[in-house]
């Protein structure tokens, strides 16, 4: 039978063969970057209807995946199977290029890589925007009756806080007067000026106490915050508010609307878009 024969006619191999059913020659013109072994073979039963089985095989034996690139099949000898004919296939050895020409080709296909980005990145933009801003929609729905929420226990327990702490300077005024009606009234400085001793020891006890407890100095906004913090979380367990949830939505909403604003601001100043994280 006659043979299967591969030439390279205006820089693209060509491979030439004997089809079954109407014995004629056929040439099918390969794109070598391009087009897959399953692809070429397809082209060839496309042909001709008669092929039932069509395959291609290493000299060793091995078969040749259809998603190999036909570049690499023409670097070395194959097996062509059509039907129950195998054909040994020996591809010509192809000059190799200068190191100017393959530069030249290299530069060729950066300028197409640059071309399909530009006309497909617009496109991907615009579908990404889509889809940040659909999730922005998801995300502030979910948010919006836990922010309420959060706001009714913010304010009961900025309430409860502000009231321990006009407790606490009332308590303050009255143990003044108390002593103060104890030294001139009641007794002399000579008997509280122990007495004074003591309360003022006791205070520094407390704030010690505080800080083994804490690990934080007894400073009065911070220990506002922190009896803050106490009355917020009490009240959120009361009412079932989850505060995990609800850190974890507003990072989620925060980062979307960075990737939203990275992802306008080459599309307005016609920059490189900046690379954006994507957890989803």
């Amino acid at each position: 039978s006659p043979e299967v024969t591969i030439d390279y006619r205006h820089g693209l191999p060509v491979v030439t063969l004997t089809l079954p059913t109407r014995s004629e020659r056929c040439r099918f013109t390969v794109k070598p970057m391009v087009t897959t072994v399953g692809a070429f073979l397809q082209d060839v039963q496309r042909e001709d209807k008669g092929i039932e089985r069509a395959e291609v095989f290493a000299t060793d034996g091995s078969k040749v995946s259809d998603a190999t690139l036909m570049e690499v099949l023409l670097m070395n000898d194959f097996k062509l199977v059509i039907n129950n004919t195998a054909y040994s296939v020996s591809p010509p050895v192809k000059d190799k290029l200068s190191s100017e020409h393959a530069t030249e080709m290299e530069d060729i296909k950066s300028l197409v890589h640059r071309l399909f980005v530009a006309l497909h990145l617009e496109d991907h933009q615009v579908r990404k925007e889509r889809e940040l801003l659909q999730k922005l929609d998801s995300l502030k729905e979910e948010l919006l009756p836990l922010e309420q929420m959060k706001a009714r226990i913010m304010d009961s327990a900025d309430a409860k806080t502000s009231r321990l702490l006009w407790v606490g300077l009332a308590l303050m005024s009255t143990q003044g007067g108390a002593l103060a009606w104890l030294t001139w009234w009641v007794y002399s400085w000579d008997i509280m000026e122990p007495v004074t001793y003591f309360i003022t020891y006791g205070s520094a006890m407390a704030f010690y106490a505080y800080f083994v407890l804490t690990r934080q100095d007894y400073i009065y906004p911070d220990a506002k915050d922190r009896q803050f913090l106490h009355y917020f979380y009490r009240k959120s367990k009361k009412q079932h508010f989850n505060v995990e949830r609800y850190n974890k939505l507003k990072e989620d909403l925060a980062e979307a609307e960075e990737s939203l604003r990275r992802l306008r601001q080459p599309l307005h100043l016609r920059l490189p878009i900046q690379e954006i994280n994507d957890k989803d």
